[in-house]
């Protein structure tokens, strides 16, 4: 069991005994009419740098401005920056996610494309997109494509989780140093460990304060 294997670290193993299990990732199934993989880039790049709830809203207001609520790419191409704003999208990010839809014409991103590459490859092949970044690809590969070793450096909460739960001090590269070596105890399971990370509540602390 993955779980057994997590509990050999020690401070791991209290945090799983104290935090509900994560939630199953996404249960994929291509659809090729509704590509969950150009989806789940789509709301990323809106839900980038706002809160949850705004994300929701705005990605709702954007799905509703194509007539079968599925931006799919040869019409969100088509919208103007004017009619993409209207859902509360900035100019930025209205370009990124008209990005997305060029690369989706040009690029086949359907599970079964993906599936025989490595993470690092997925990863590189999804970079070229403007306003994806590694942290944006990590997360599709651990919601999306339920890869089981994949452990999200970049992430805020997990960095902040980590230094709080192991009482880290160091600081720049000897943290990401000190963070990789303790992840590396979690391997093969390093998705699961991280989605523990993002459910535990430690005692005394605000959520804010994380």
């Amino acid at each position: 069991m993955s779980i057994e294997h997590l509990s050999q670290d020690a401070v791991l193993k209290q945090i799983i005994a104290s935090t509900p299990a994560p939630k199953l990732a996404f249960a994929y199934d291509d659809d090729p009419a509704r590509n969950r993989i150009y989806l789940a880039l789509l709301e990323s790049i809106v839900s980038q740098q706002i809160s949850v709830k705004a994300a929701e809203s705005i990605f709702a207001r954007f799905l509703a401005l194509f007539p079968d609520g599925y931006p799919h790419p040869e019409q969100l191409l088509t919208k103007t920056p004017e009619e993409l704003r209207t859902a509360g999208l900035s100019g930025q990010k209205a370009r990124y996610l008209q990005s997305v839809a060029e690369f989706a014409l040009q690029n086949p991103i359907t599970n079964a494309h993906l599936r025989p590459m490595t993470d690092e490859e997925i990863v590189q092949y999804l970079l070229p997109i403007r306003g994806v970044g590694r942290w944006t690809v990590e997360m599709l590969l651990m919601f999306v494509l339920d890869r089981p070793d994949v452990f999200p450096i970049d992430d805020l909460v997990i960095r902040q989780k980590m230094v709080r739960a192991y009482g880290l001090t160091e600081t720049g590269r000897a943290l990401y140093k000190r963070l990789h070596e303790i992840a590396e105890r979690w391997r093969p399971h390093r998705t699961l460990a991280s989605r523990y990370l993002w459910r535990w509540k430690p005692e005394g602390v605000r959520s804010e304060e994380l």
